[in-house]
């Protein structure tokens, strides 16, 4: 009778890794390093266009430009994004993105709706002055795709009624002066919006001057009438260091 030899498994055979610290290394490990790398990577092409955009104009920049930009060739652009159109609504995406986030944080926040309000406009500032400011402003002005524009819209929407609930929430609590909380909603996203206009990033003012800037006028604007309404206003507000004055430009710059 033959007996079945088995041969021993050879050096360098073996697809497990060698353990590291006592533990068997994950084959998933580098896979989640490259998903990390590719998204700072991605990122990366987004603020890259979102600066040529904002600079030079969307239908004045092309690919090849954004490509240059970053120093690599233009089909590693297209490995991140399929078109510019795509990249233009990813430039919006990431503006509008601060603000959403902004609402959902301050839906925990047990102070006055005013005080809420207020750190969503001081974040919607932020953000129209960064280099998405004029993809989040301008965007519904290029030729976008029908699901993109509606996409676009749906979430400029879910915006100005997150503020409009904050301002009815204010006027209830008494924190805010009775007021239209549509119009008053128009109002302050529209000032906000402008921003993105005549704000350049060389200025002497931050992102963050000029939303303390704005806001100080919009909450002395929406601060309560009277003597008992000032009181309600400051009944459990948190403490907040207070901005240092800052200058605003002392006229737009039209693009």
């Amino acid at each position: 009778m033959r007996t079945r030899r088995t041969r021993a498994p050879q050096a360098g055979r073996s697809r497990i890794q060698p353990a590291l610290n006592g533990r068997p290394a994950s084959p998933w490990r580098a896979s989640r390093e490259r998903l990390l790398d590719r998204e700072v990577k991605r990122e990366a092409v987004i603020r890259a266009a979102a600066h040529a955009f904002n600079h030079k104009g969307y239908h004045n920049t092309s690919l090849d430009d954004i490509a240059a930009a970053l120093d690599v060739t233009k089909p590693t652009v297209y490995y991140y994004v399929s078109n510019k159109e795509q990249l233009l609504f990813e430039c919006f995406v990431a503006g509008v993105e601060q603000i959403r986030a902004a609402l959902r944080q301050v839906k925990s926040l047990r102070v006055p709706a005013r005080e809420r309000l207020s750190e969503v406009l001081r974040n919607y500032a932020q953000a129209v002055a960064s280099e998405f400011g004029w993809c989040m402003v301008r965007v519904e002005d290029q030729d976008l795709s029908a699901a993109m524009s509606a996409h676009i819209k749906s979430m400029k929407s879910e915006i100005d009624h997150g503020i409009r609930r904050l301002i009815r929430e204010g006027v209830q609590d008494g924190s805010i002066h009775p007021c239209d909380p549509k119009m008053t909603a128009f109002a302050l996203a529209g000032s906000l919006n402008w921003i993105a206009h005549w704000y350049r990033e060389n200025q002497s003012l931050t992102a963050a001057q000029i939303a303390d800037a704005f806001m100080a006028v919009f909450d002395n604007g929406l601060r309560p009438r009277g003597a008992n309404g000032a009181r309600r206003a400051t009944a459990g507000r948190s403490a907040r260091p207070r901005a240092a004055r800052t200058r605003l430009p002392q006229a737009p710059v039209a693009r």
